[in-house]
């Protein structure tokens, strides 16, 4: 299990409108791929104008089998609310499933 994870920054009066195209855009793609787990959308509250996005993925070989044409595409559909992101990977130390440390 591997965490995608993306930083972006967003004007803070934009960012319920960056929320709302991005489930419509963004999380509708990934609900389509191959090893997508869940998708967390996180607003600091010592950072305004930051997002953090946390995907999680069963593998790094399904995460990266989006190719950049697919990346391209949906980025393109965020149209004025798109913002360059700070990437960063994390793979799961425990629980190595969502949910499995709940018991």
């Amino acid at each position: 299990m591997v965490v995608e994870e993306l930083e972006l920054a967003i004007p803070p009066e934009r960012i319920a409108a960056y929320v709302e195209r991005d489930e419509a855009v963004w999380t509708a793609f990934l609900r389509t791929c191959p090893g997508f787990v869940r998708k967390e959308v996180w607003v600091p509250a010592d950072r305004p104008g930051v997002v953090v996005v946390q995907i999680w993925w069963r593998s790094r070989e399904q995460w990266k089998a989006i190719t950049p044409e697919q990346v391209a595409e949906v980025d393109a559909r965020m149209g004025d609310l798109y913002a360059e992101p700070v990437c960063r990977e994390y793979t799961v130390a425990w629980p190595a499933e969502p949910g499995a440390g709940d018991r």
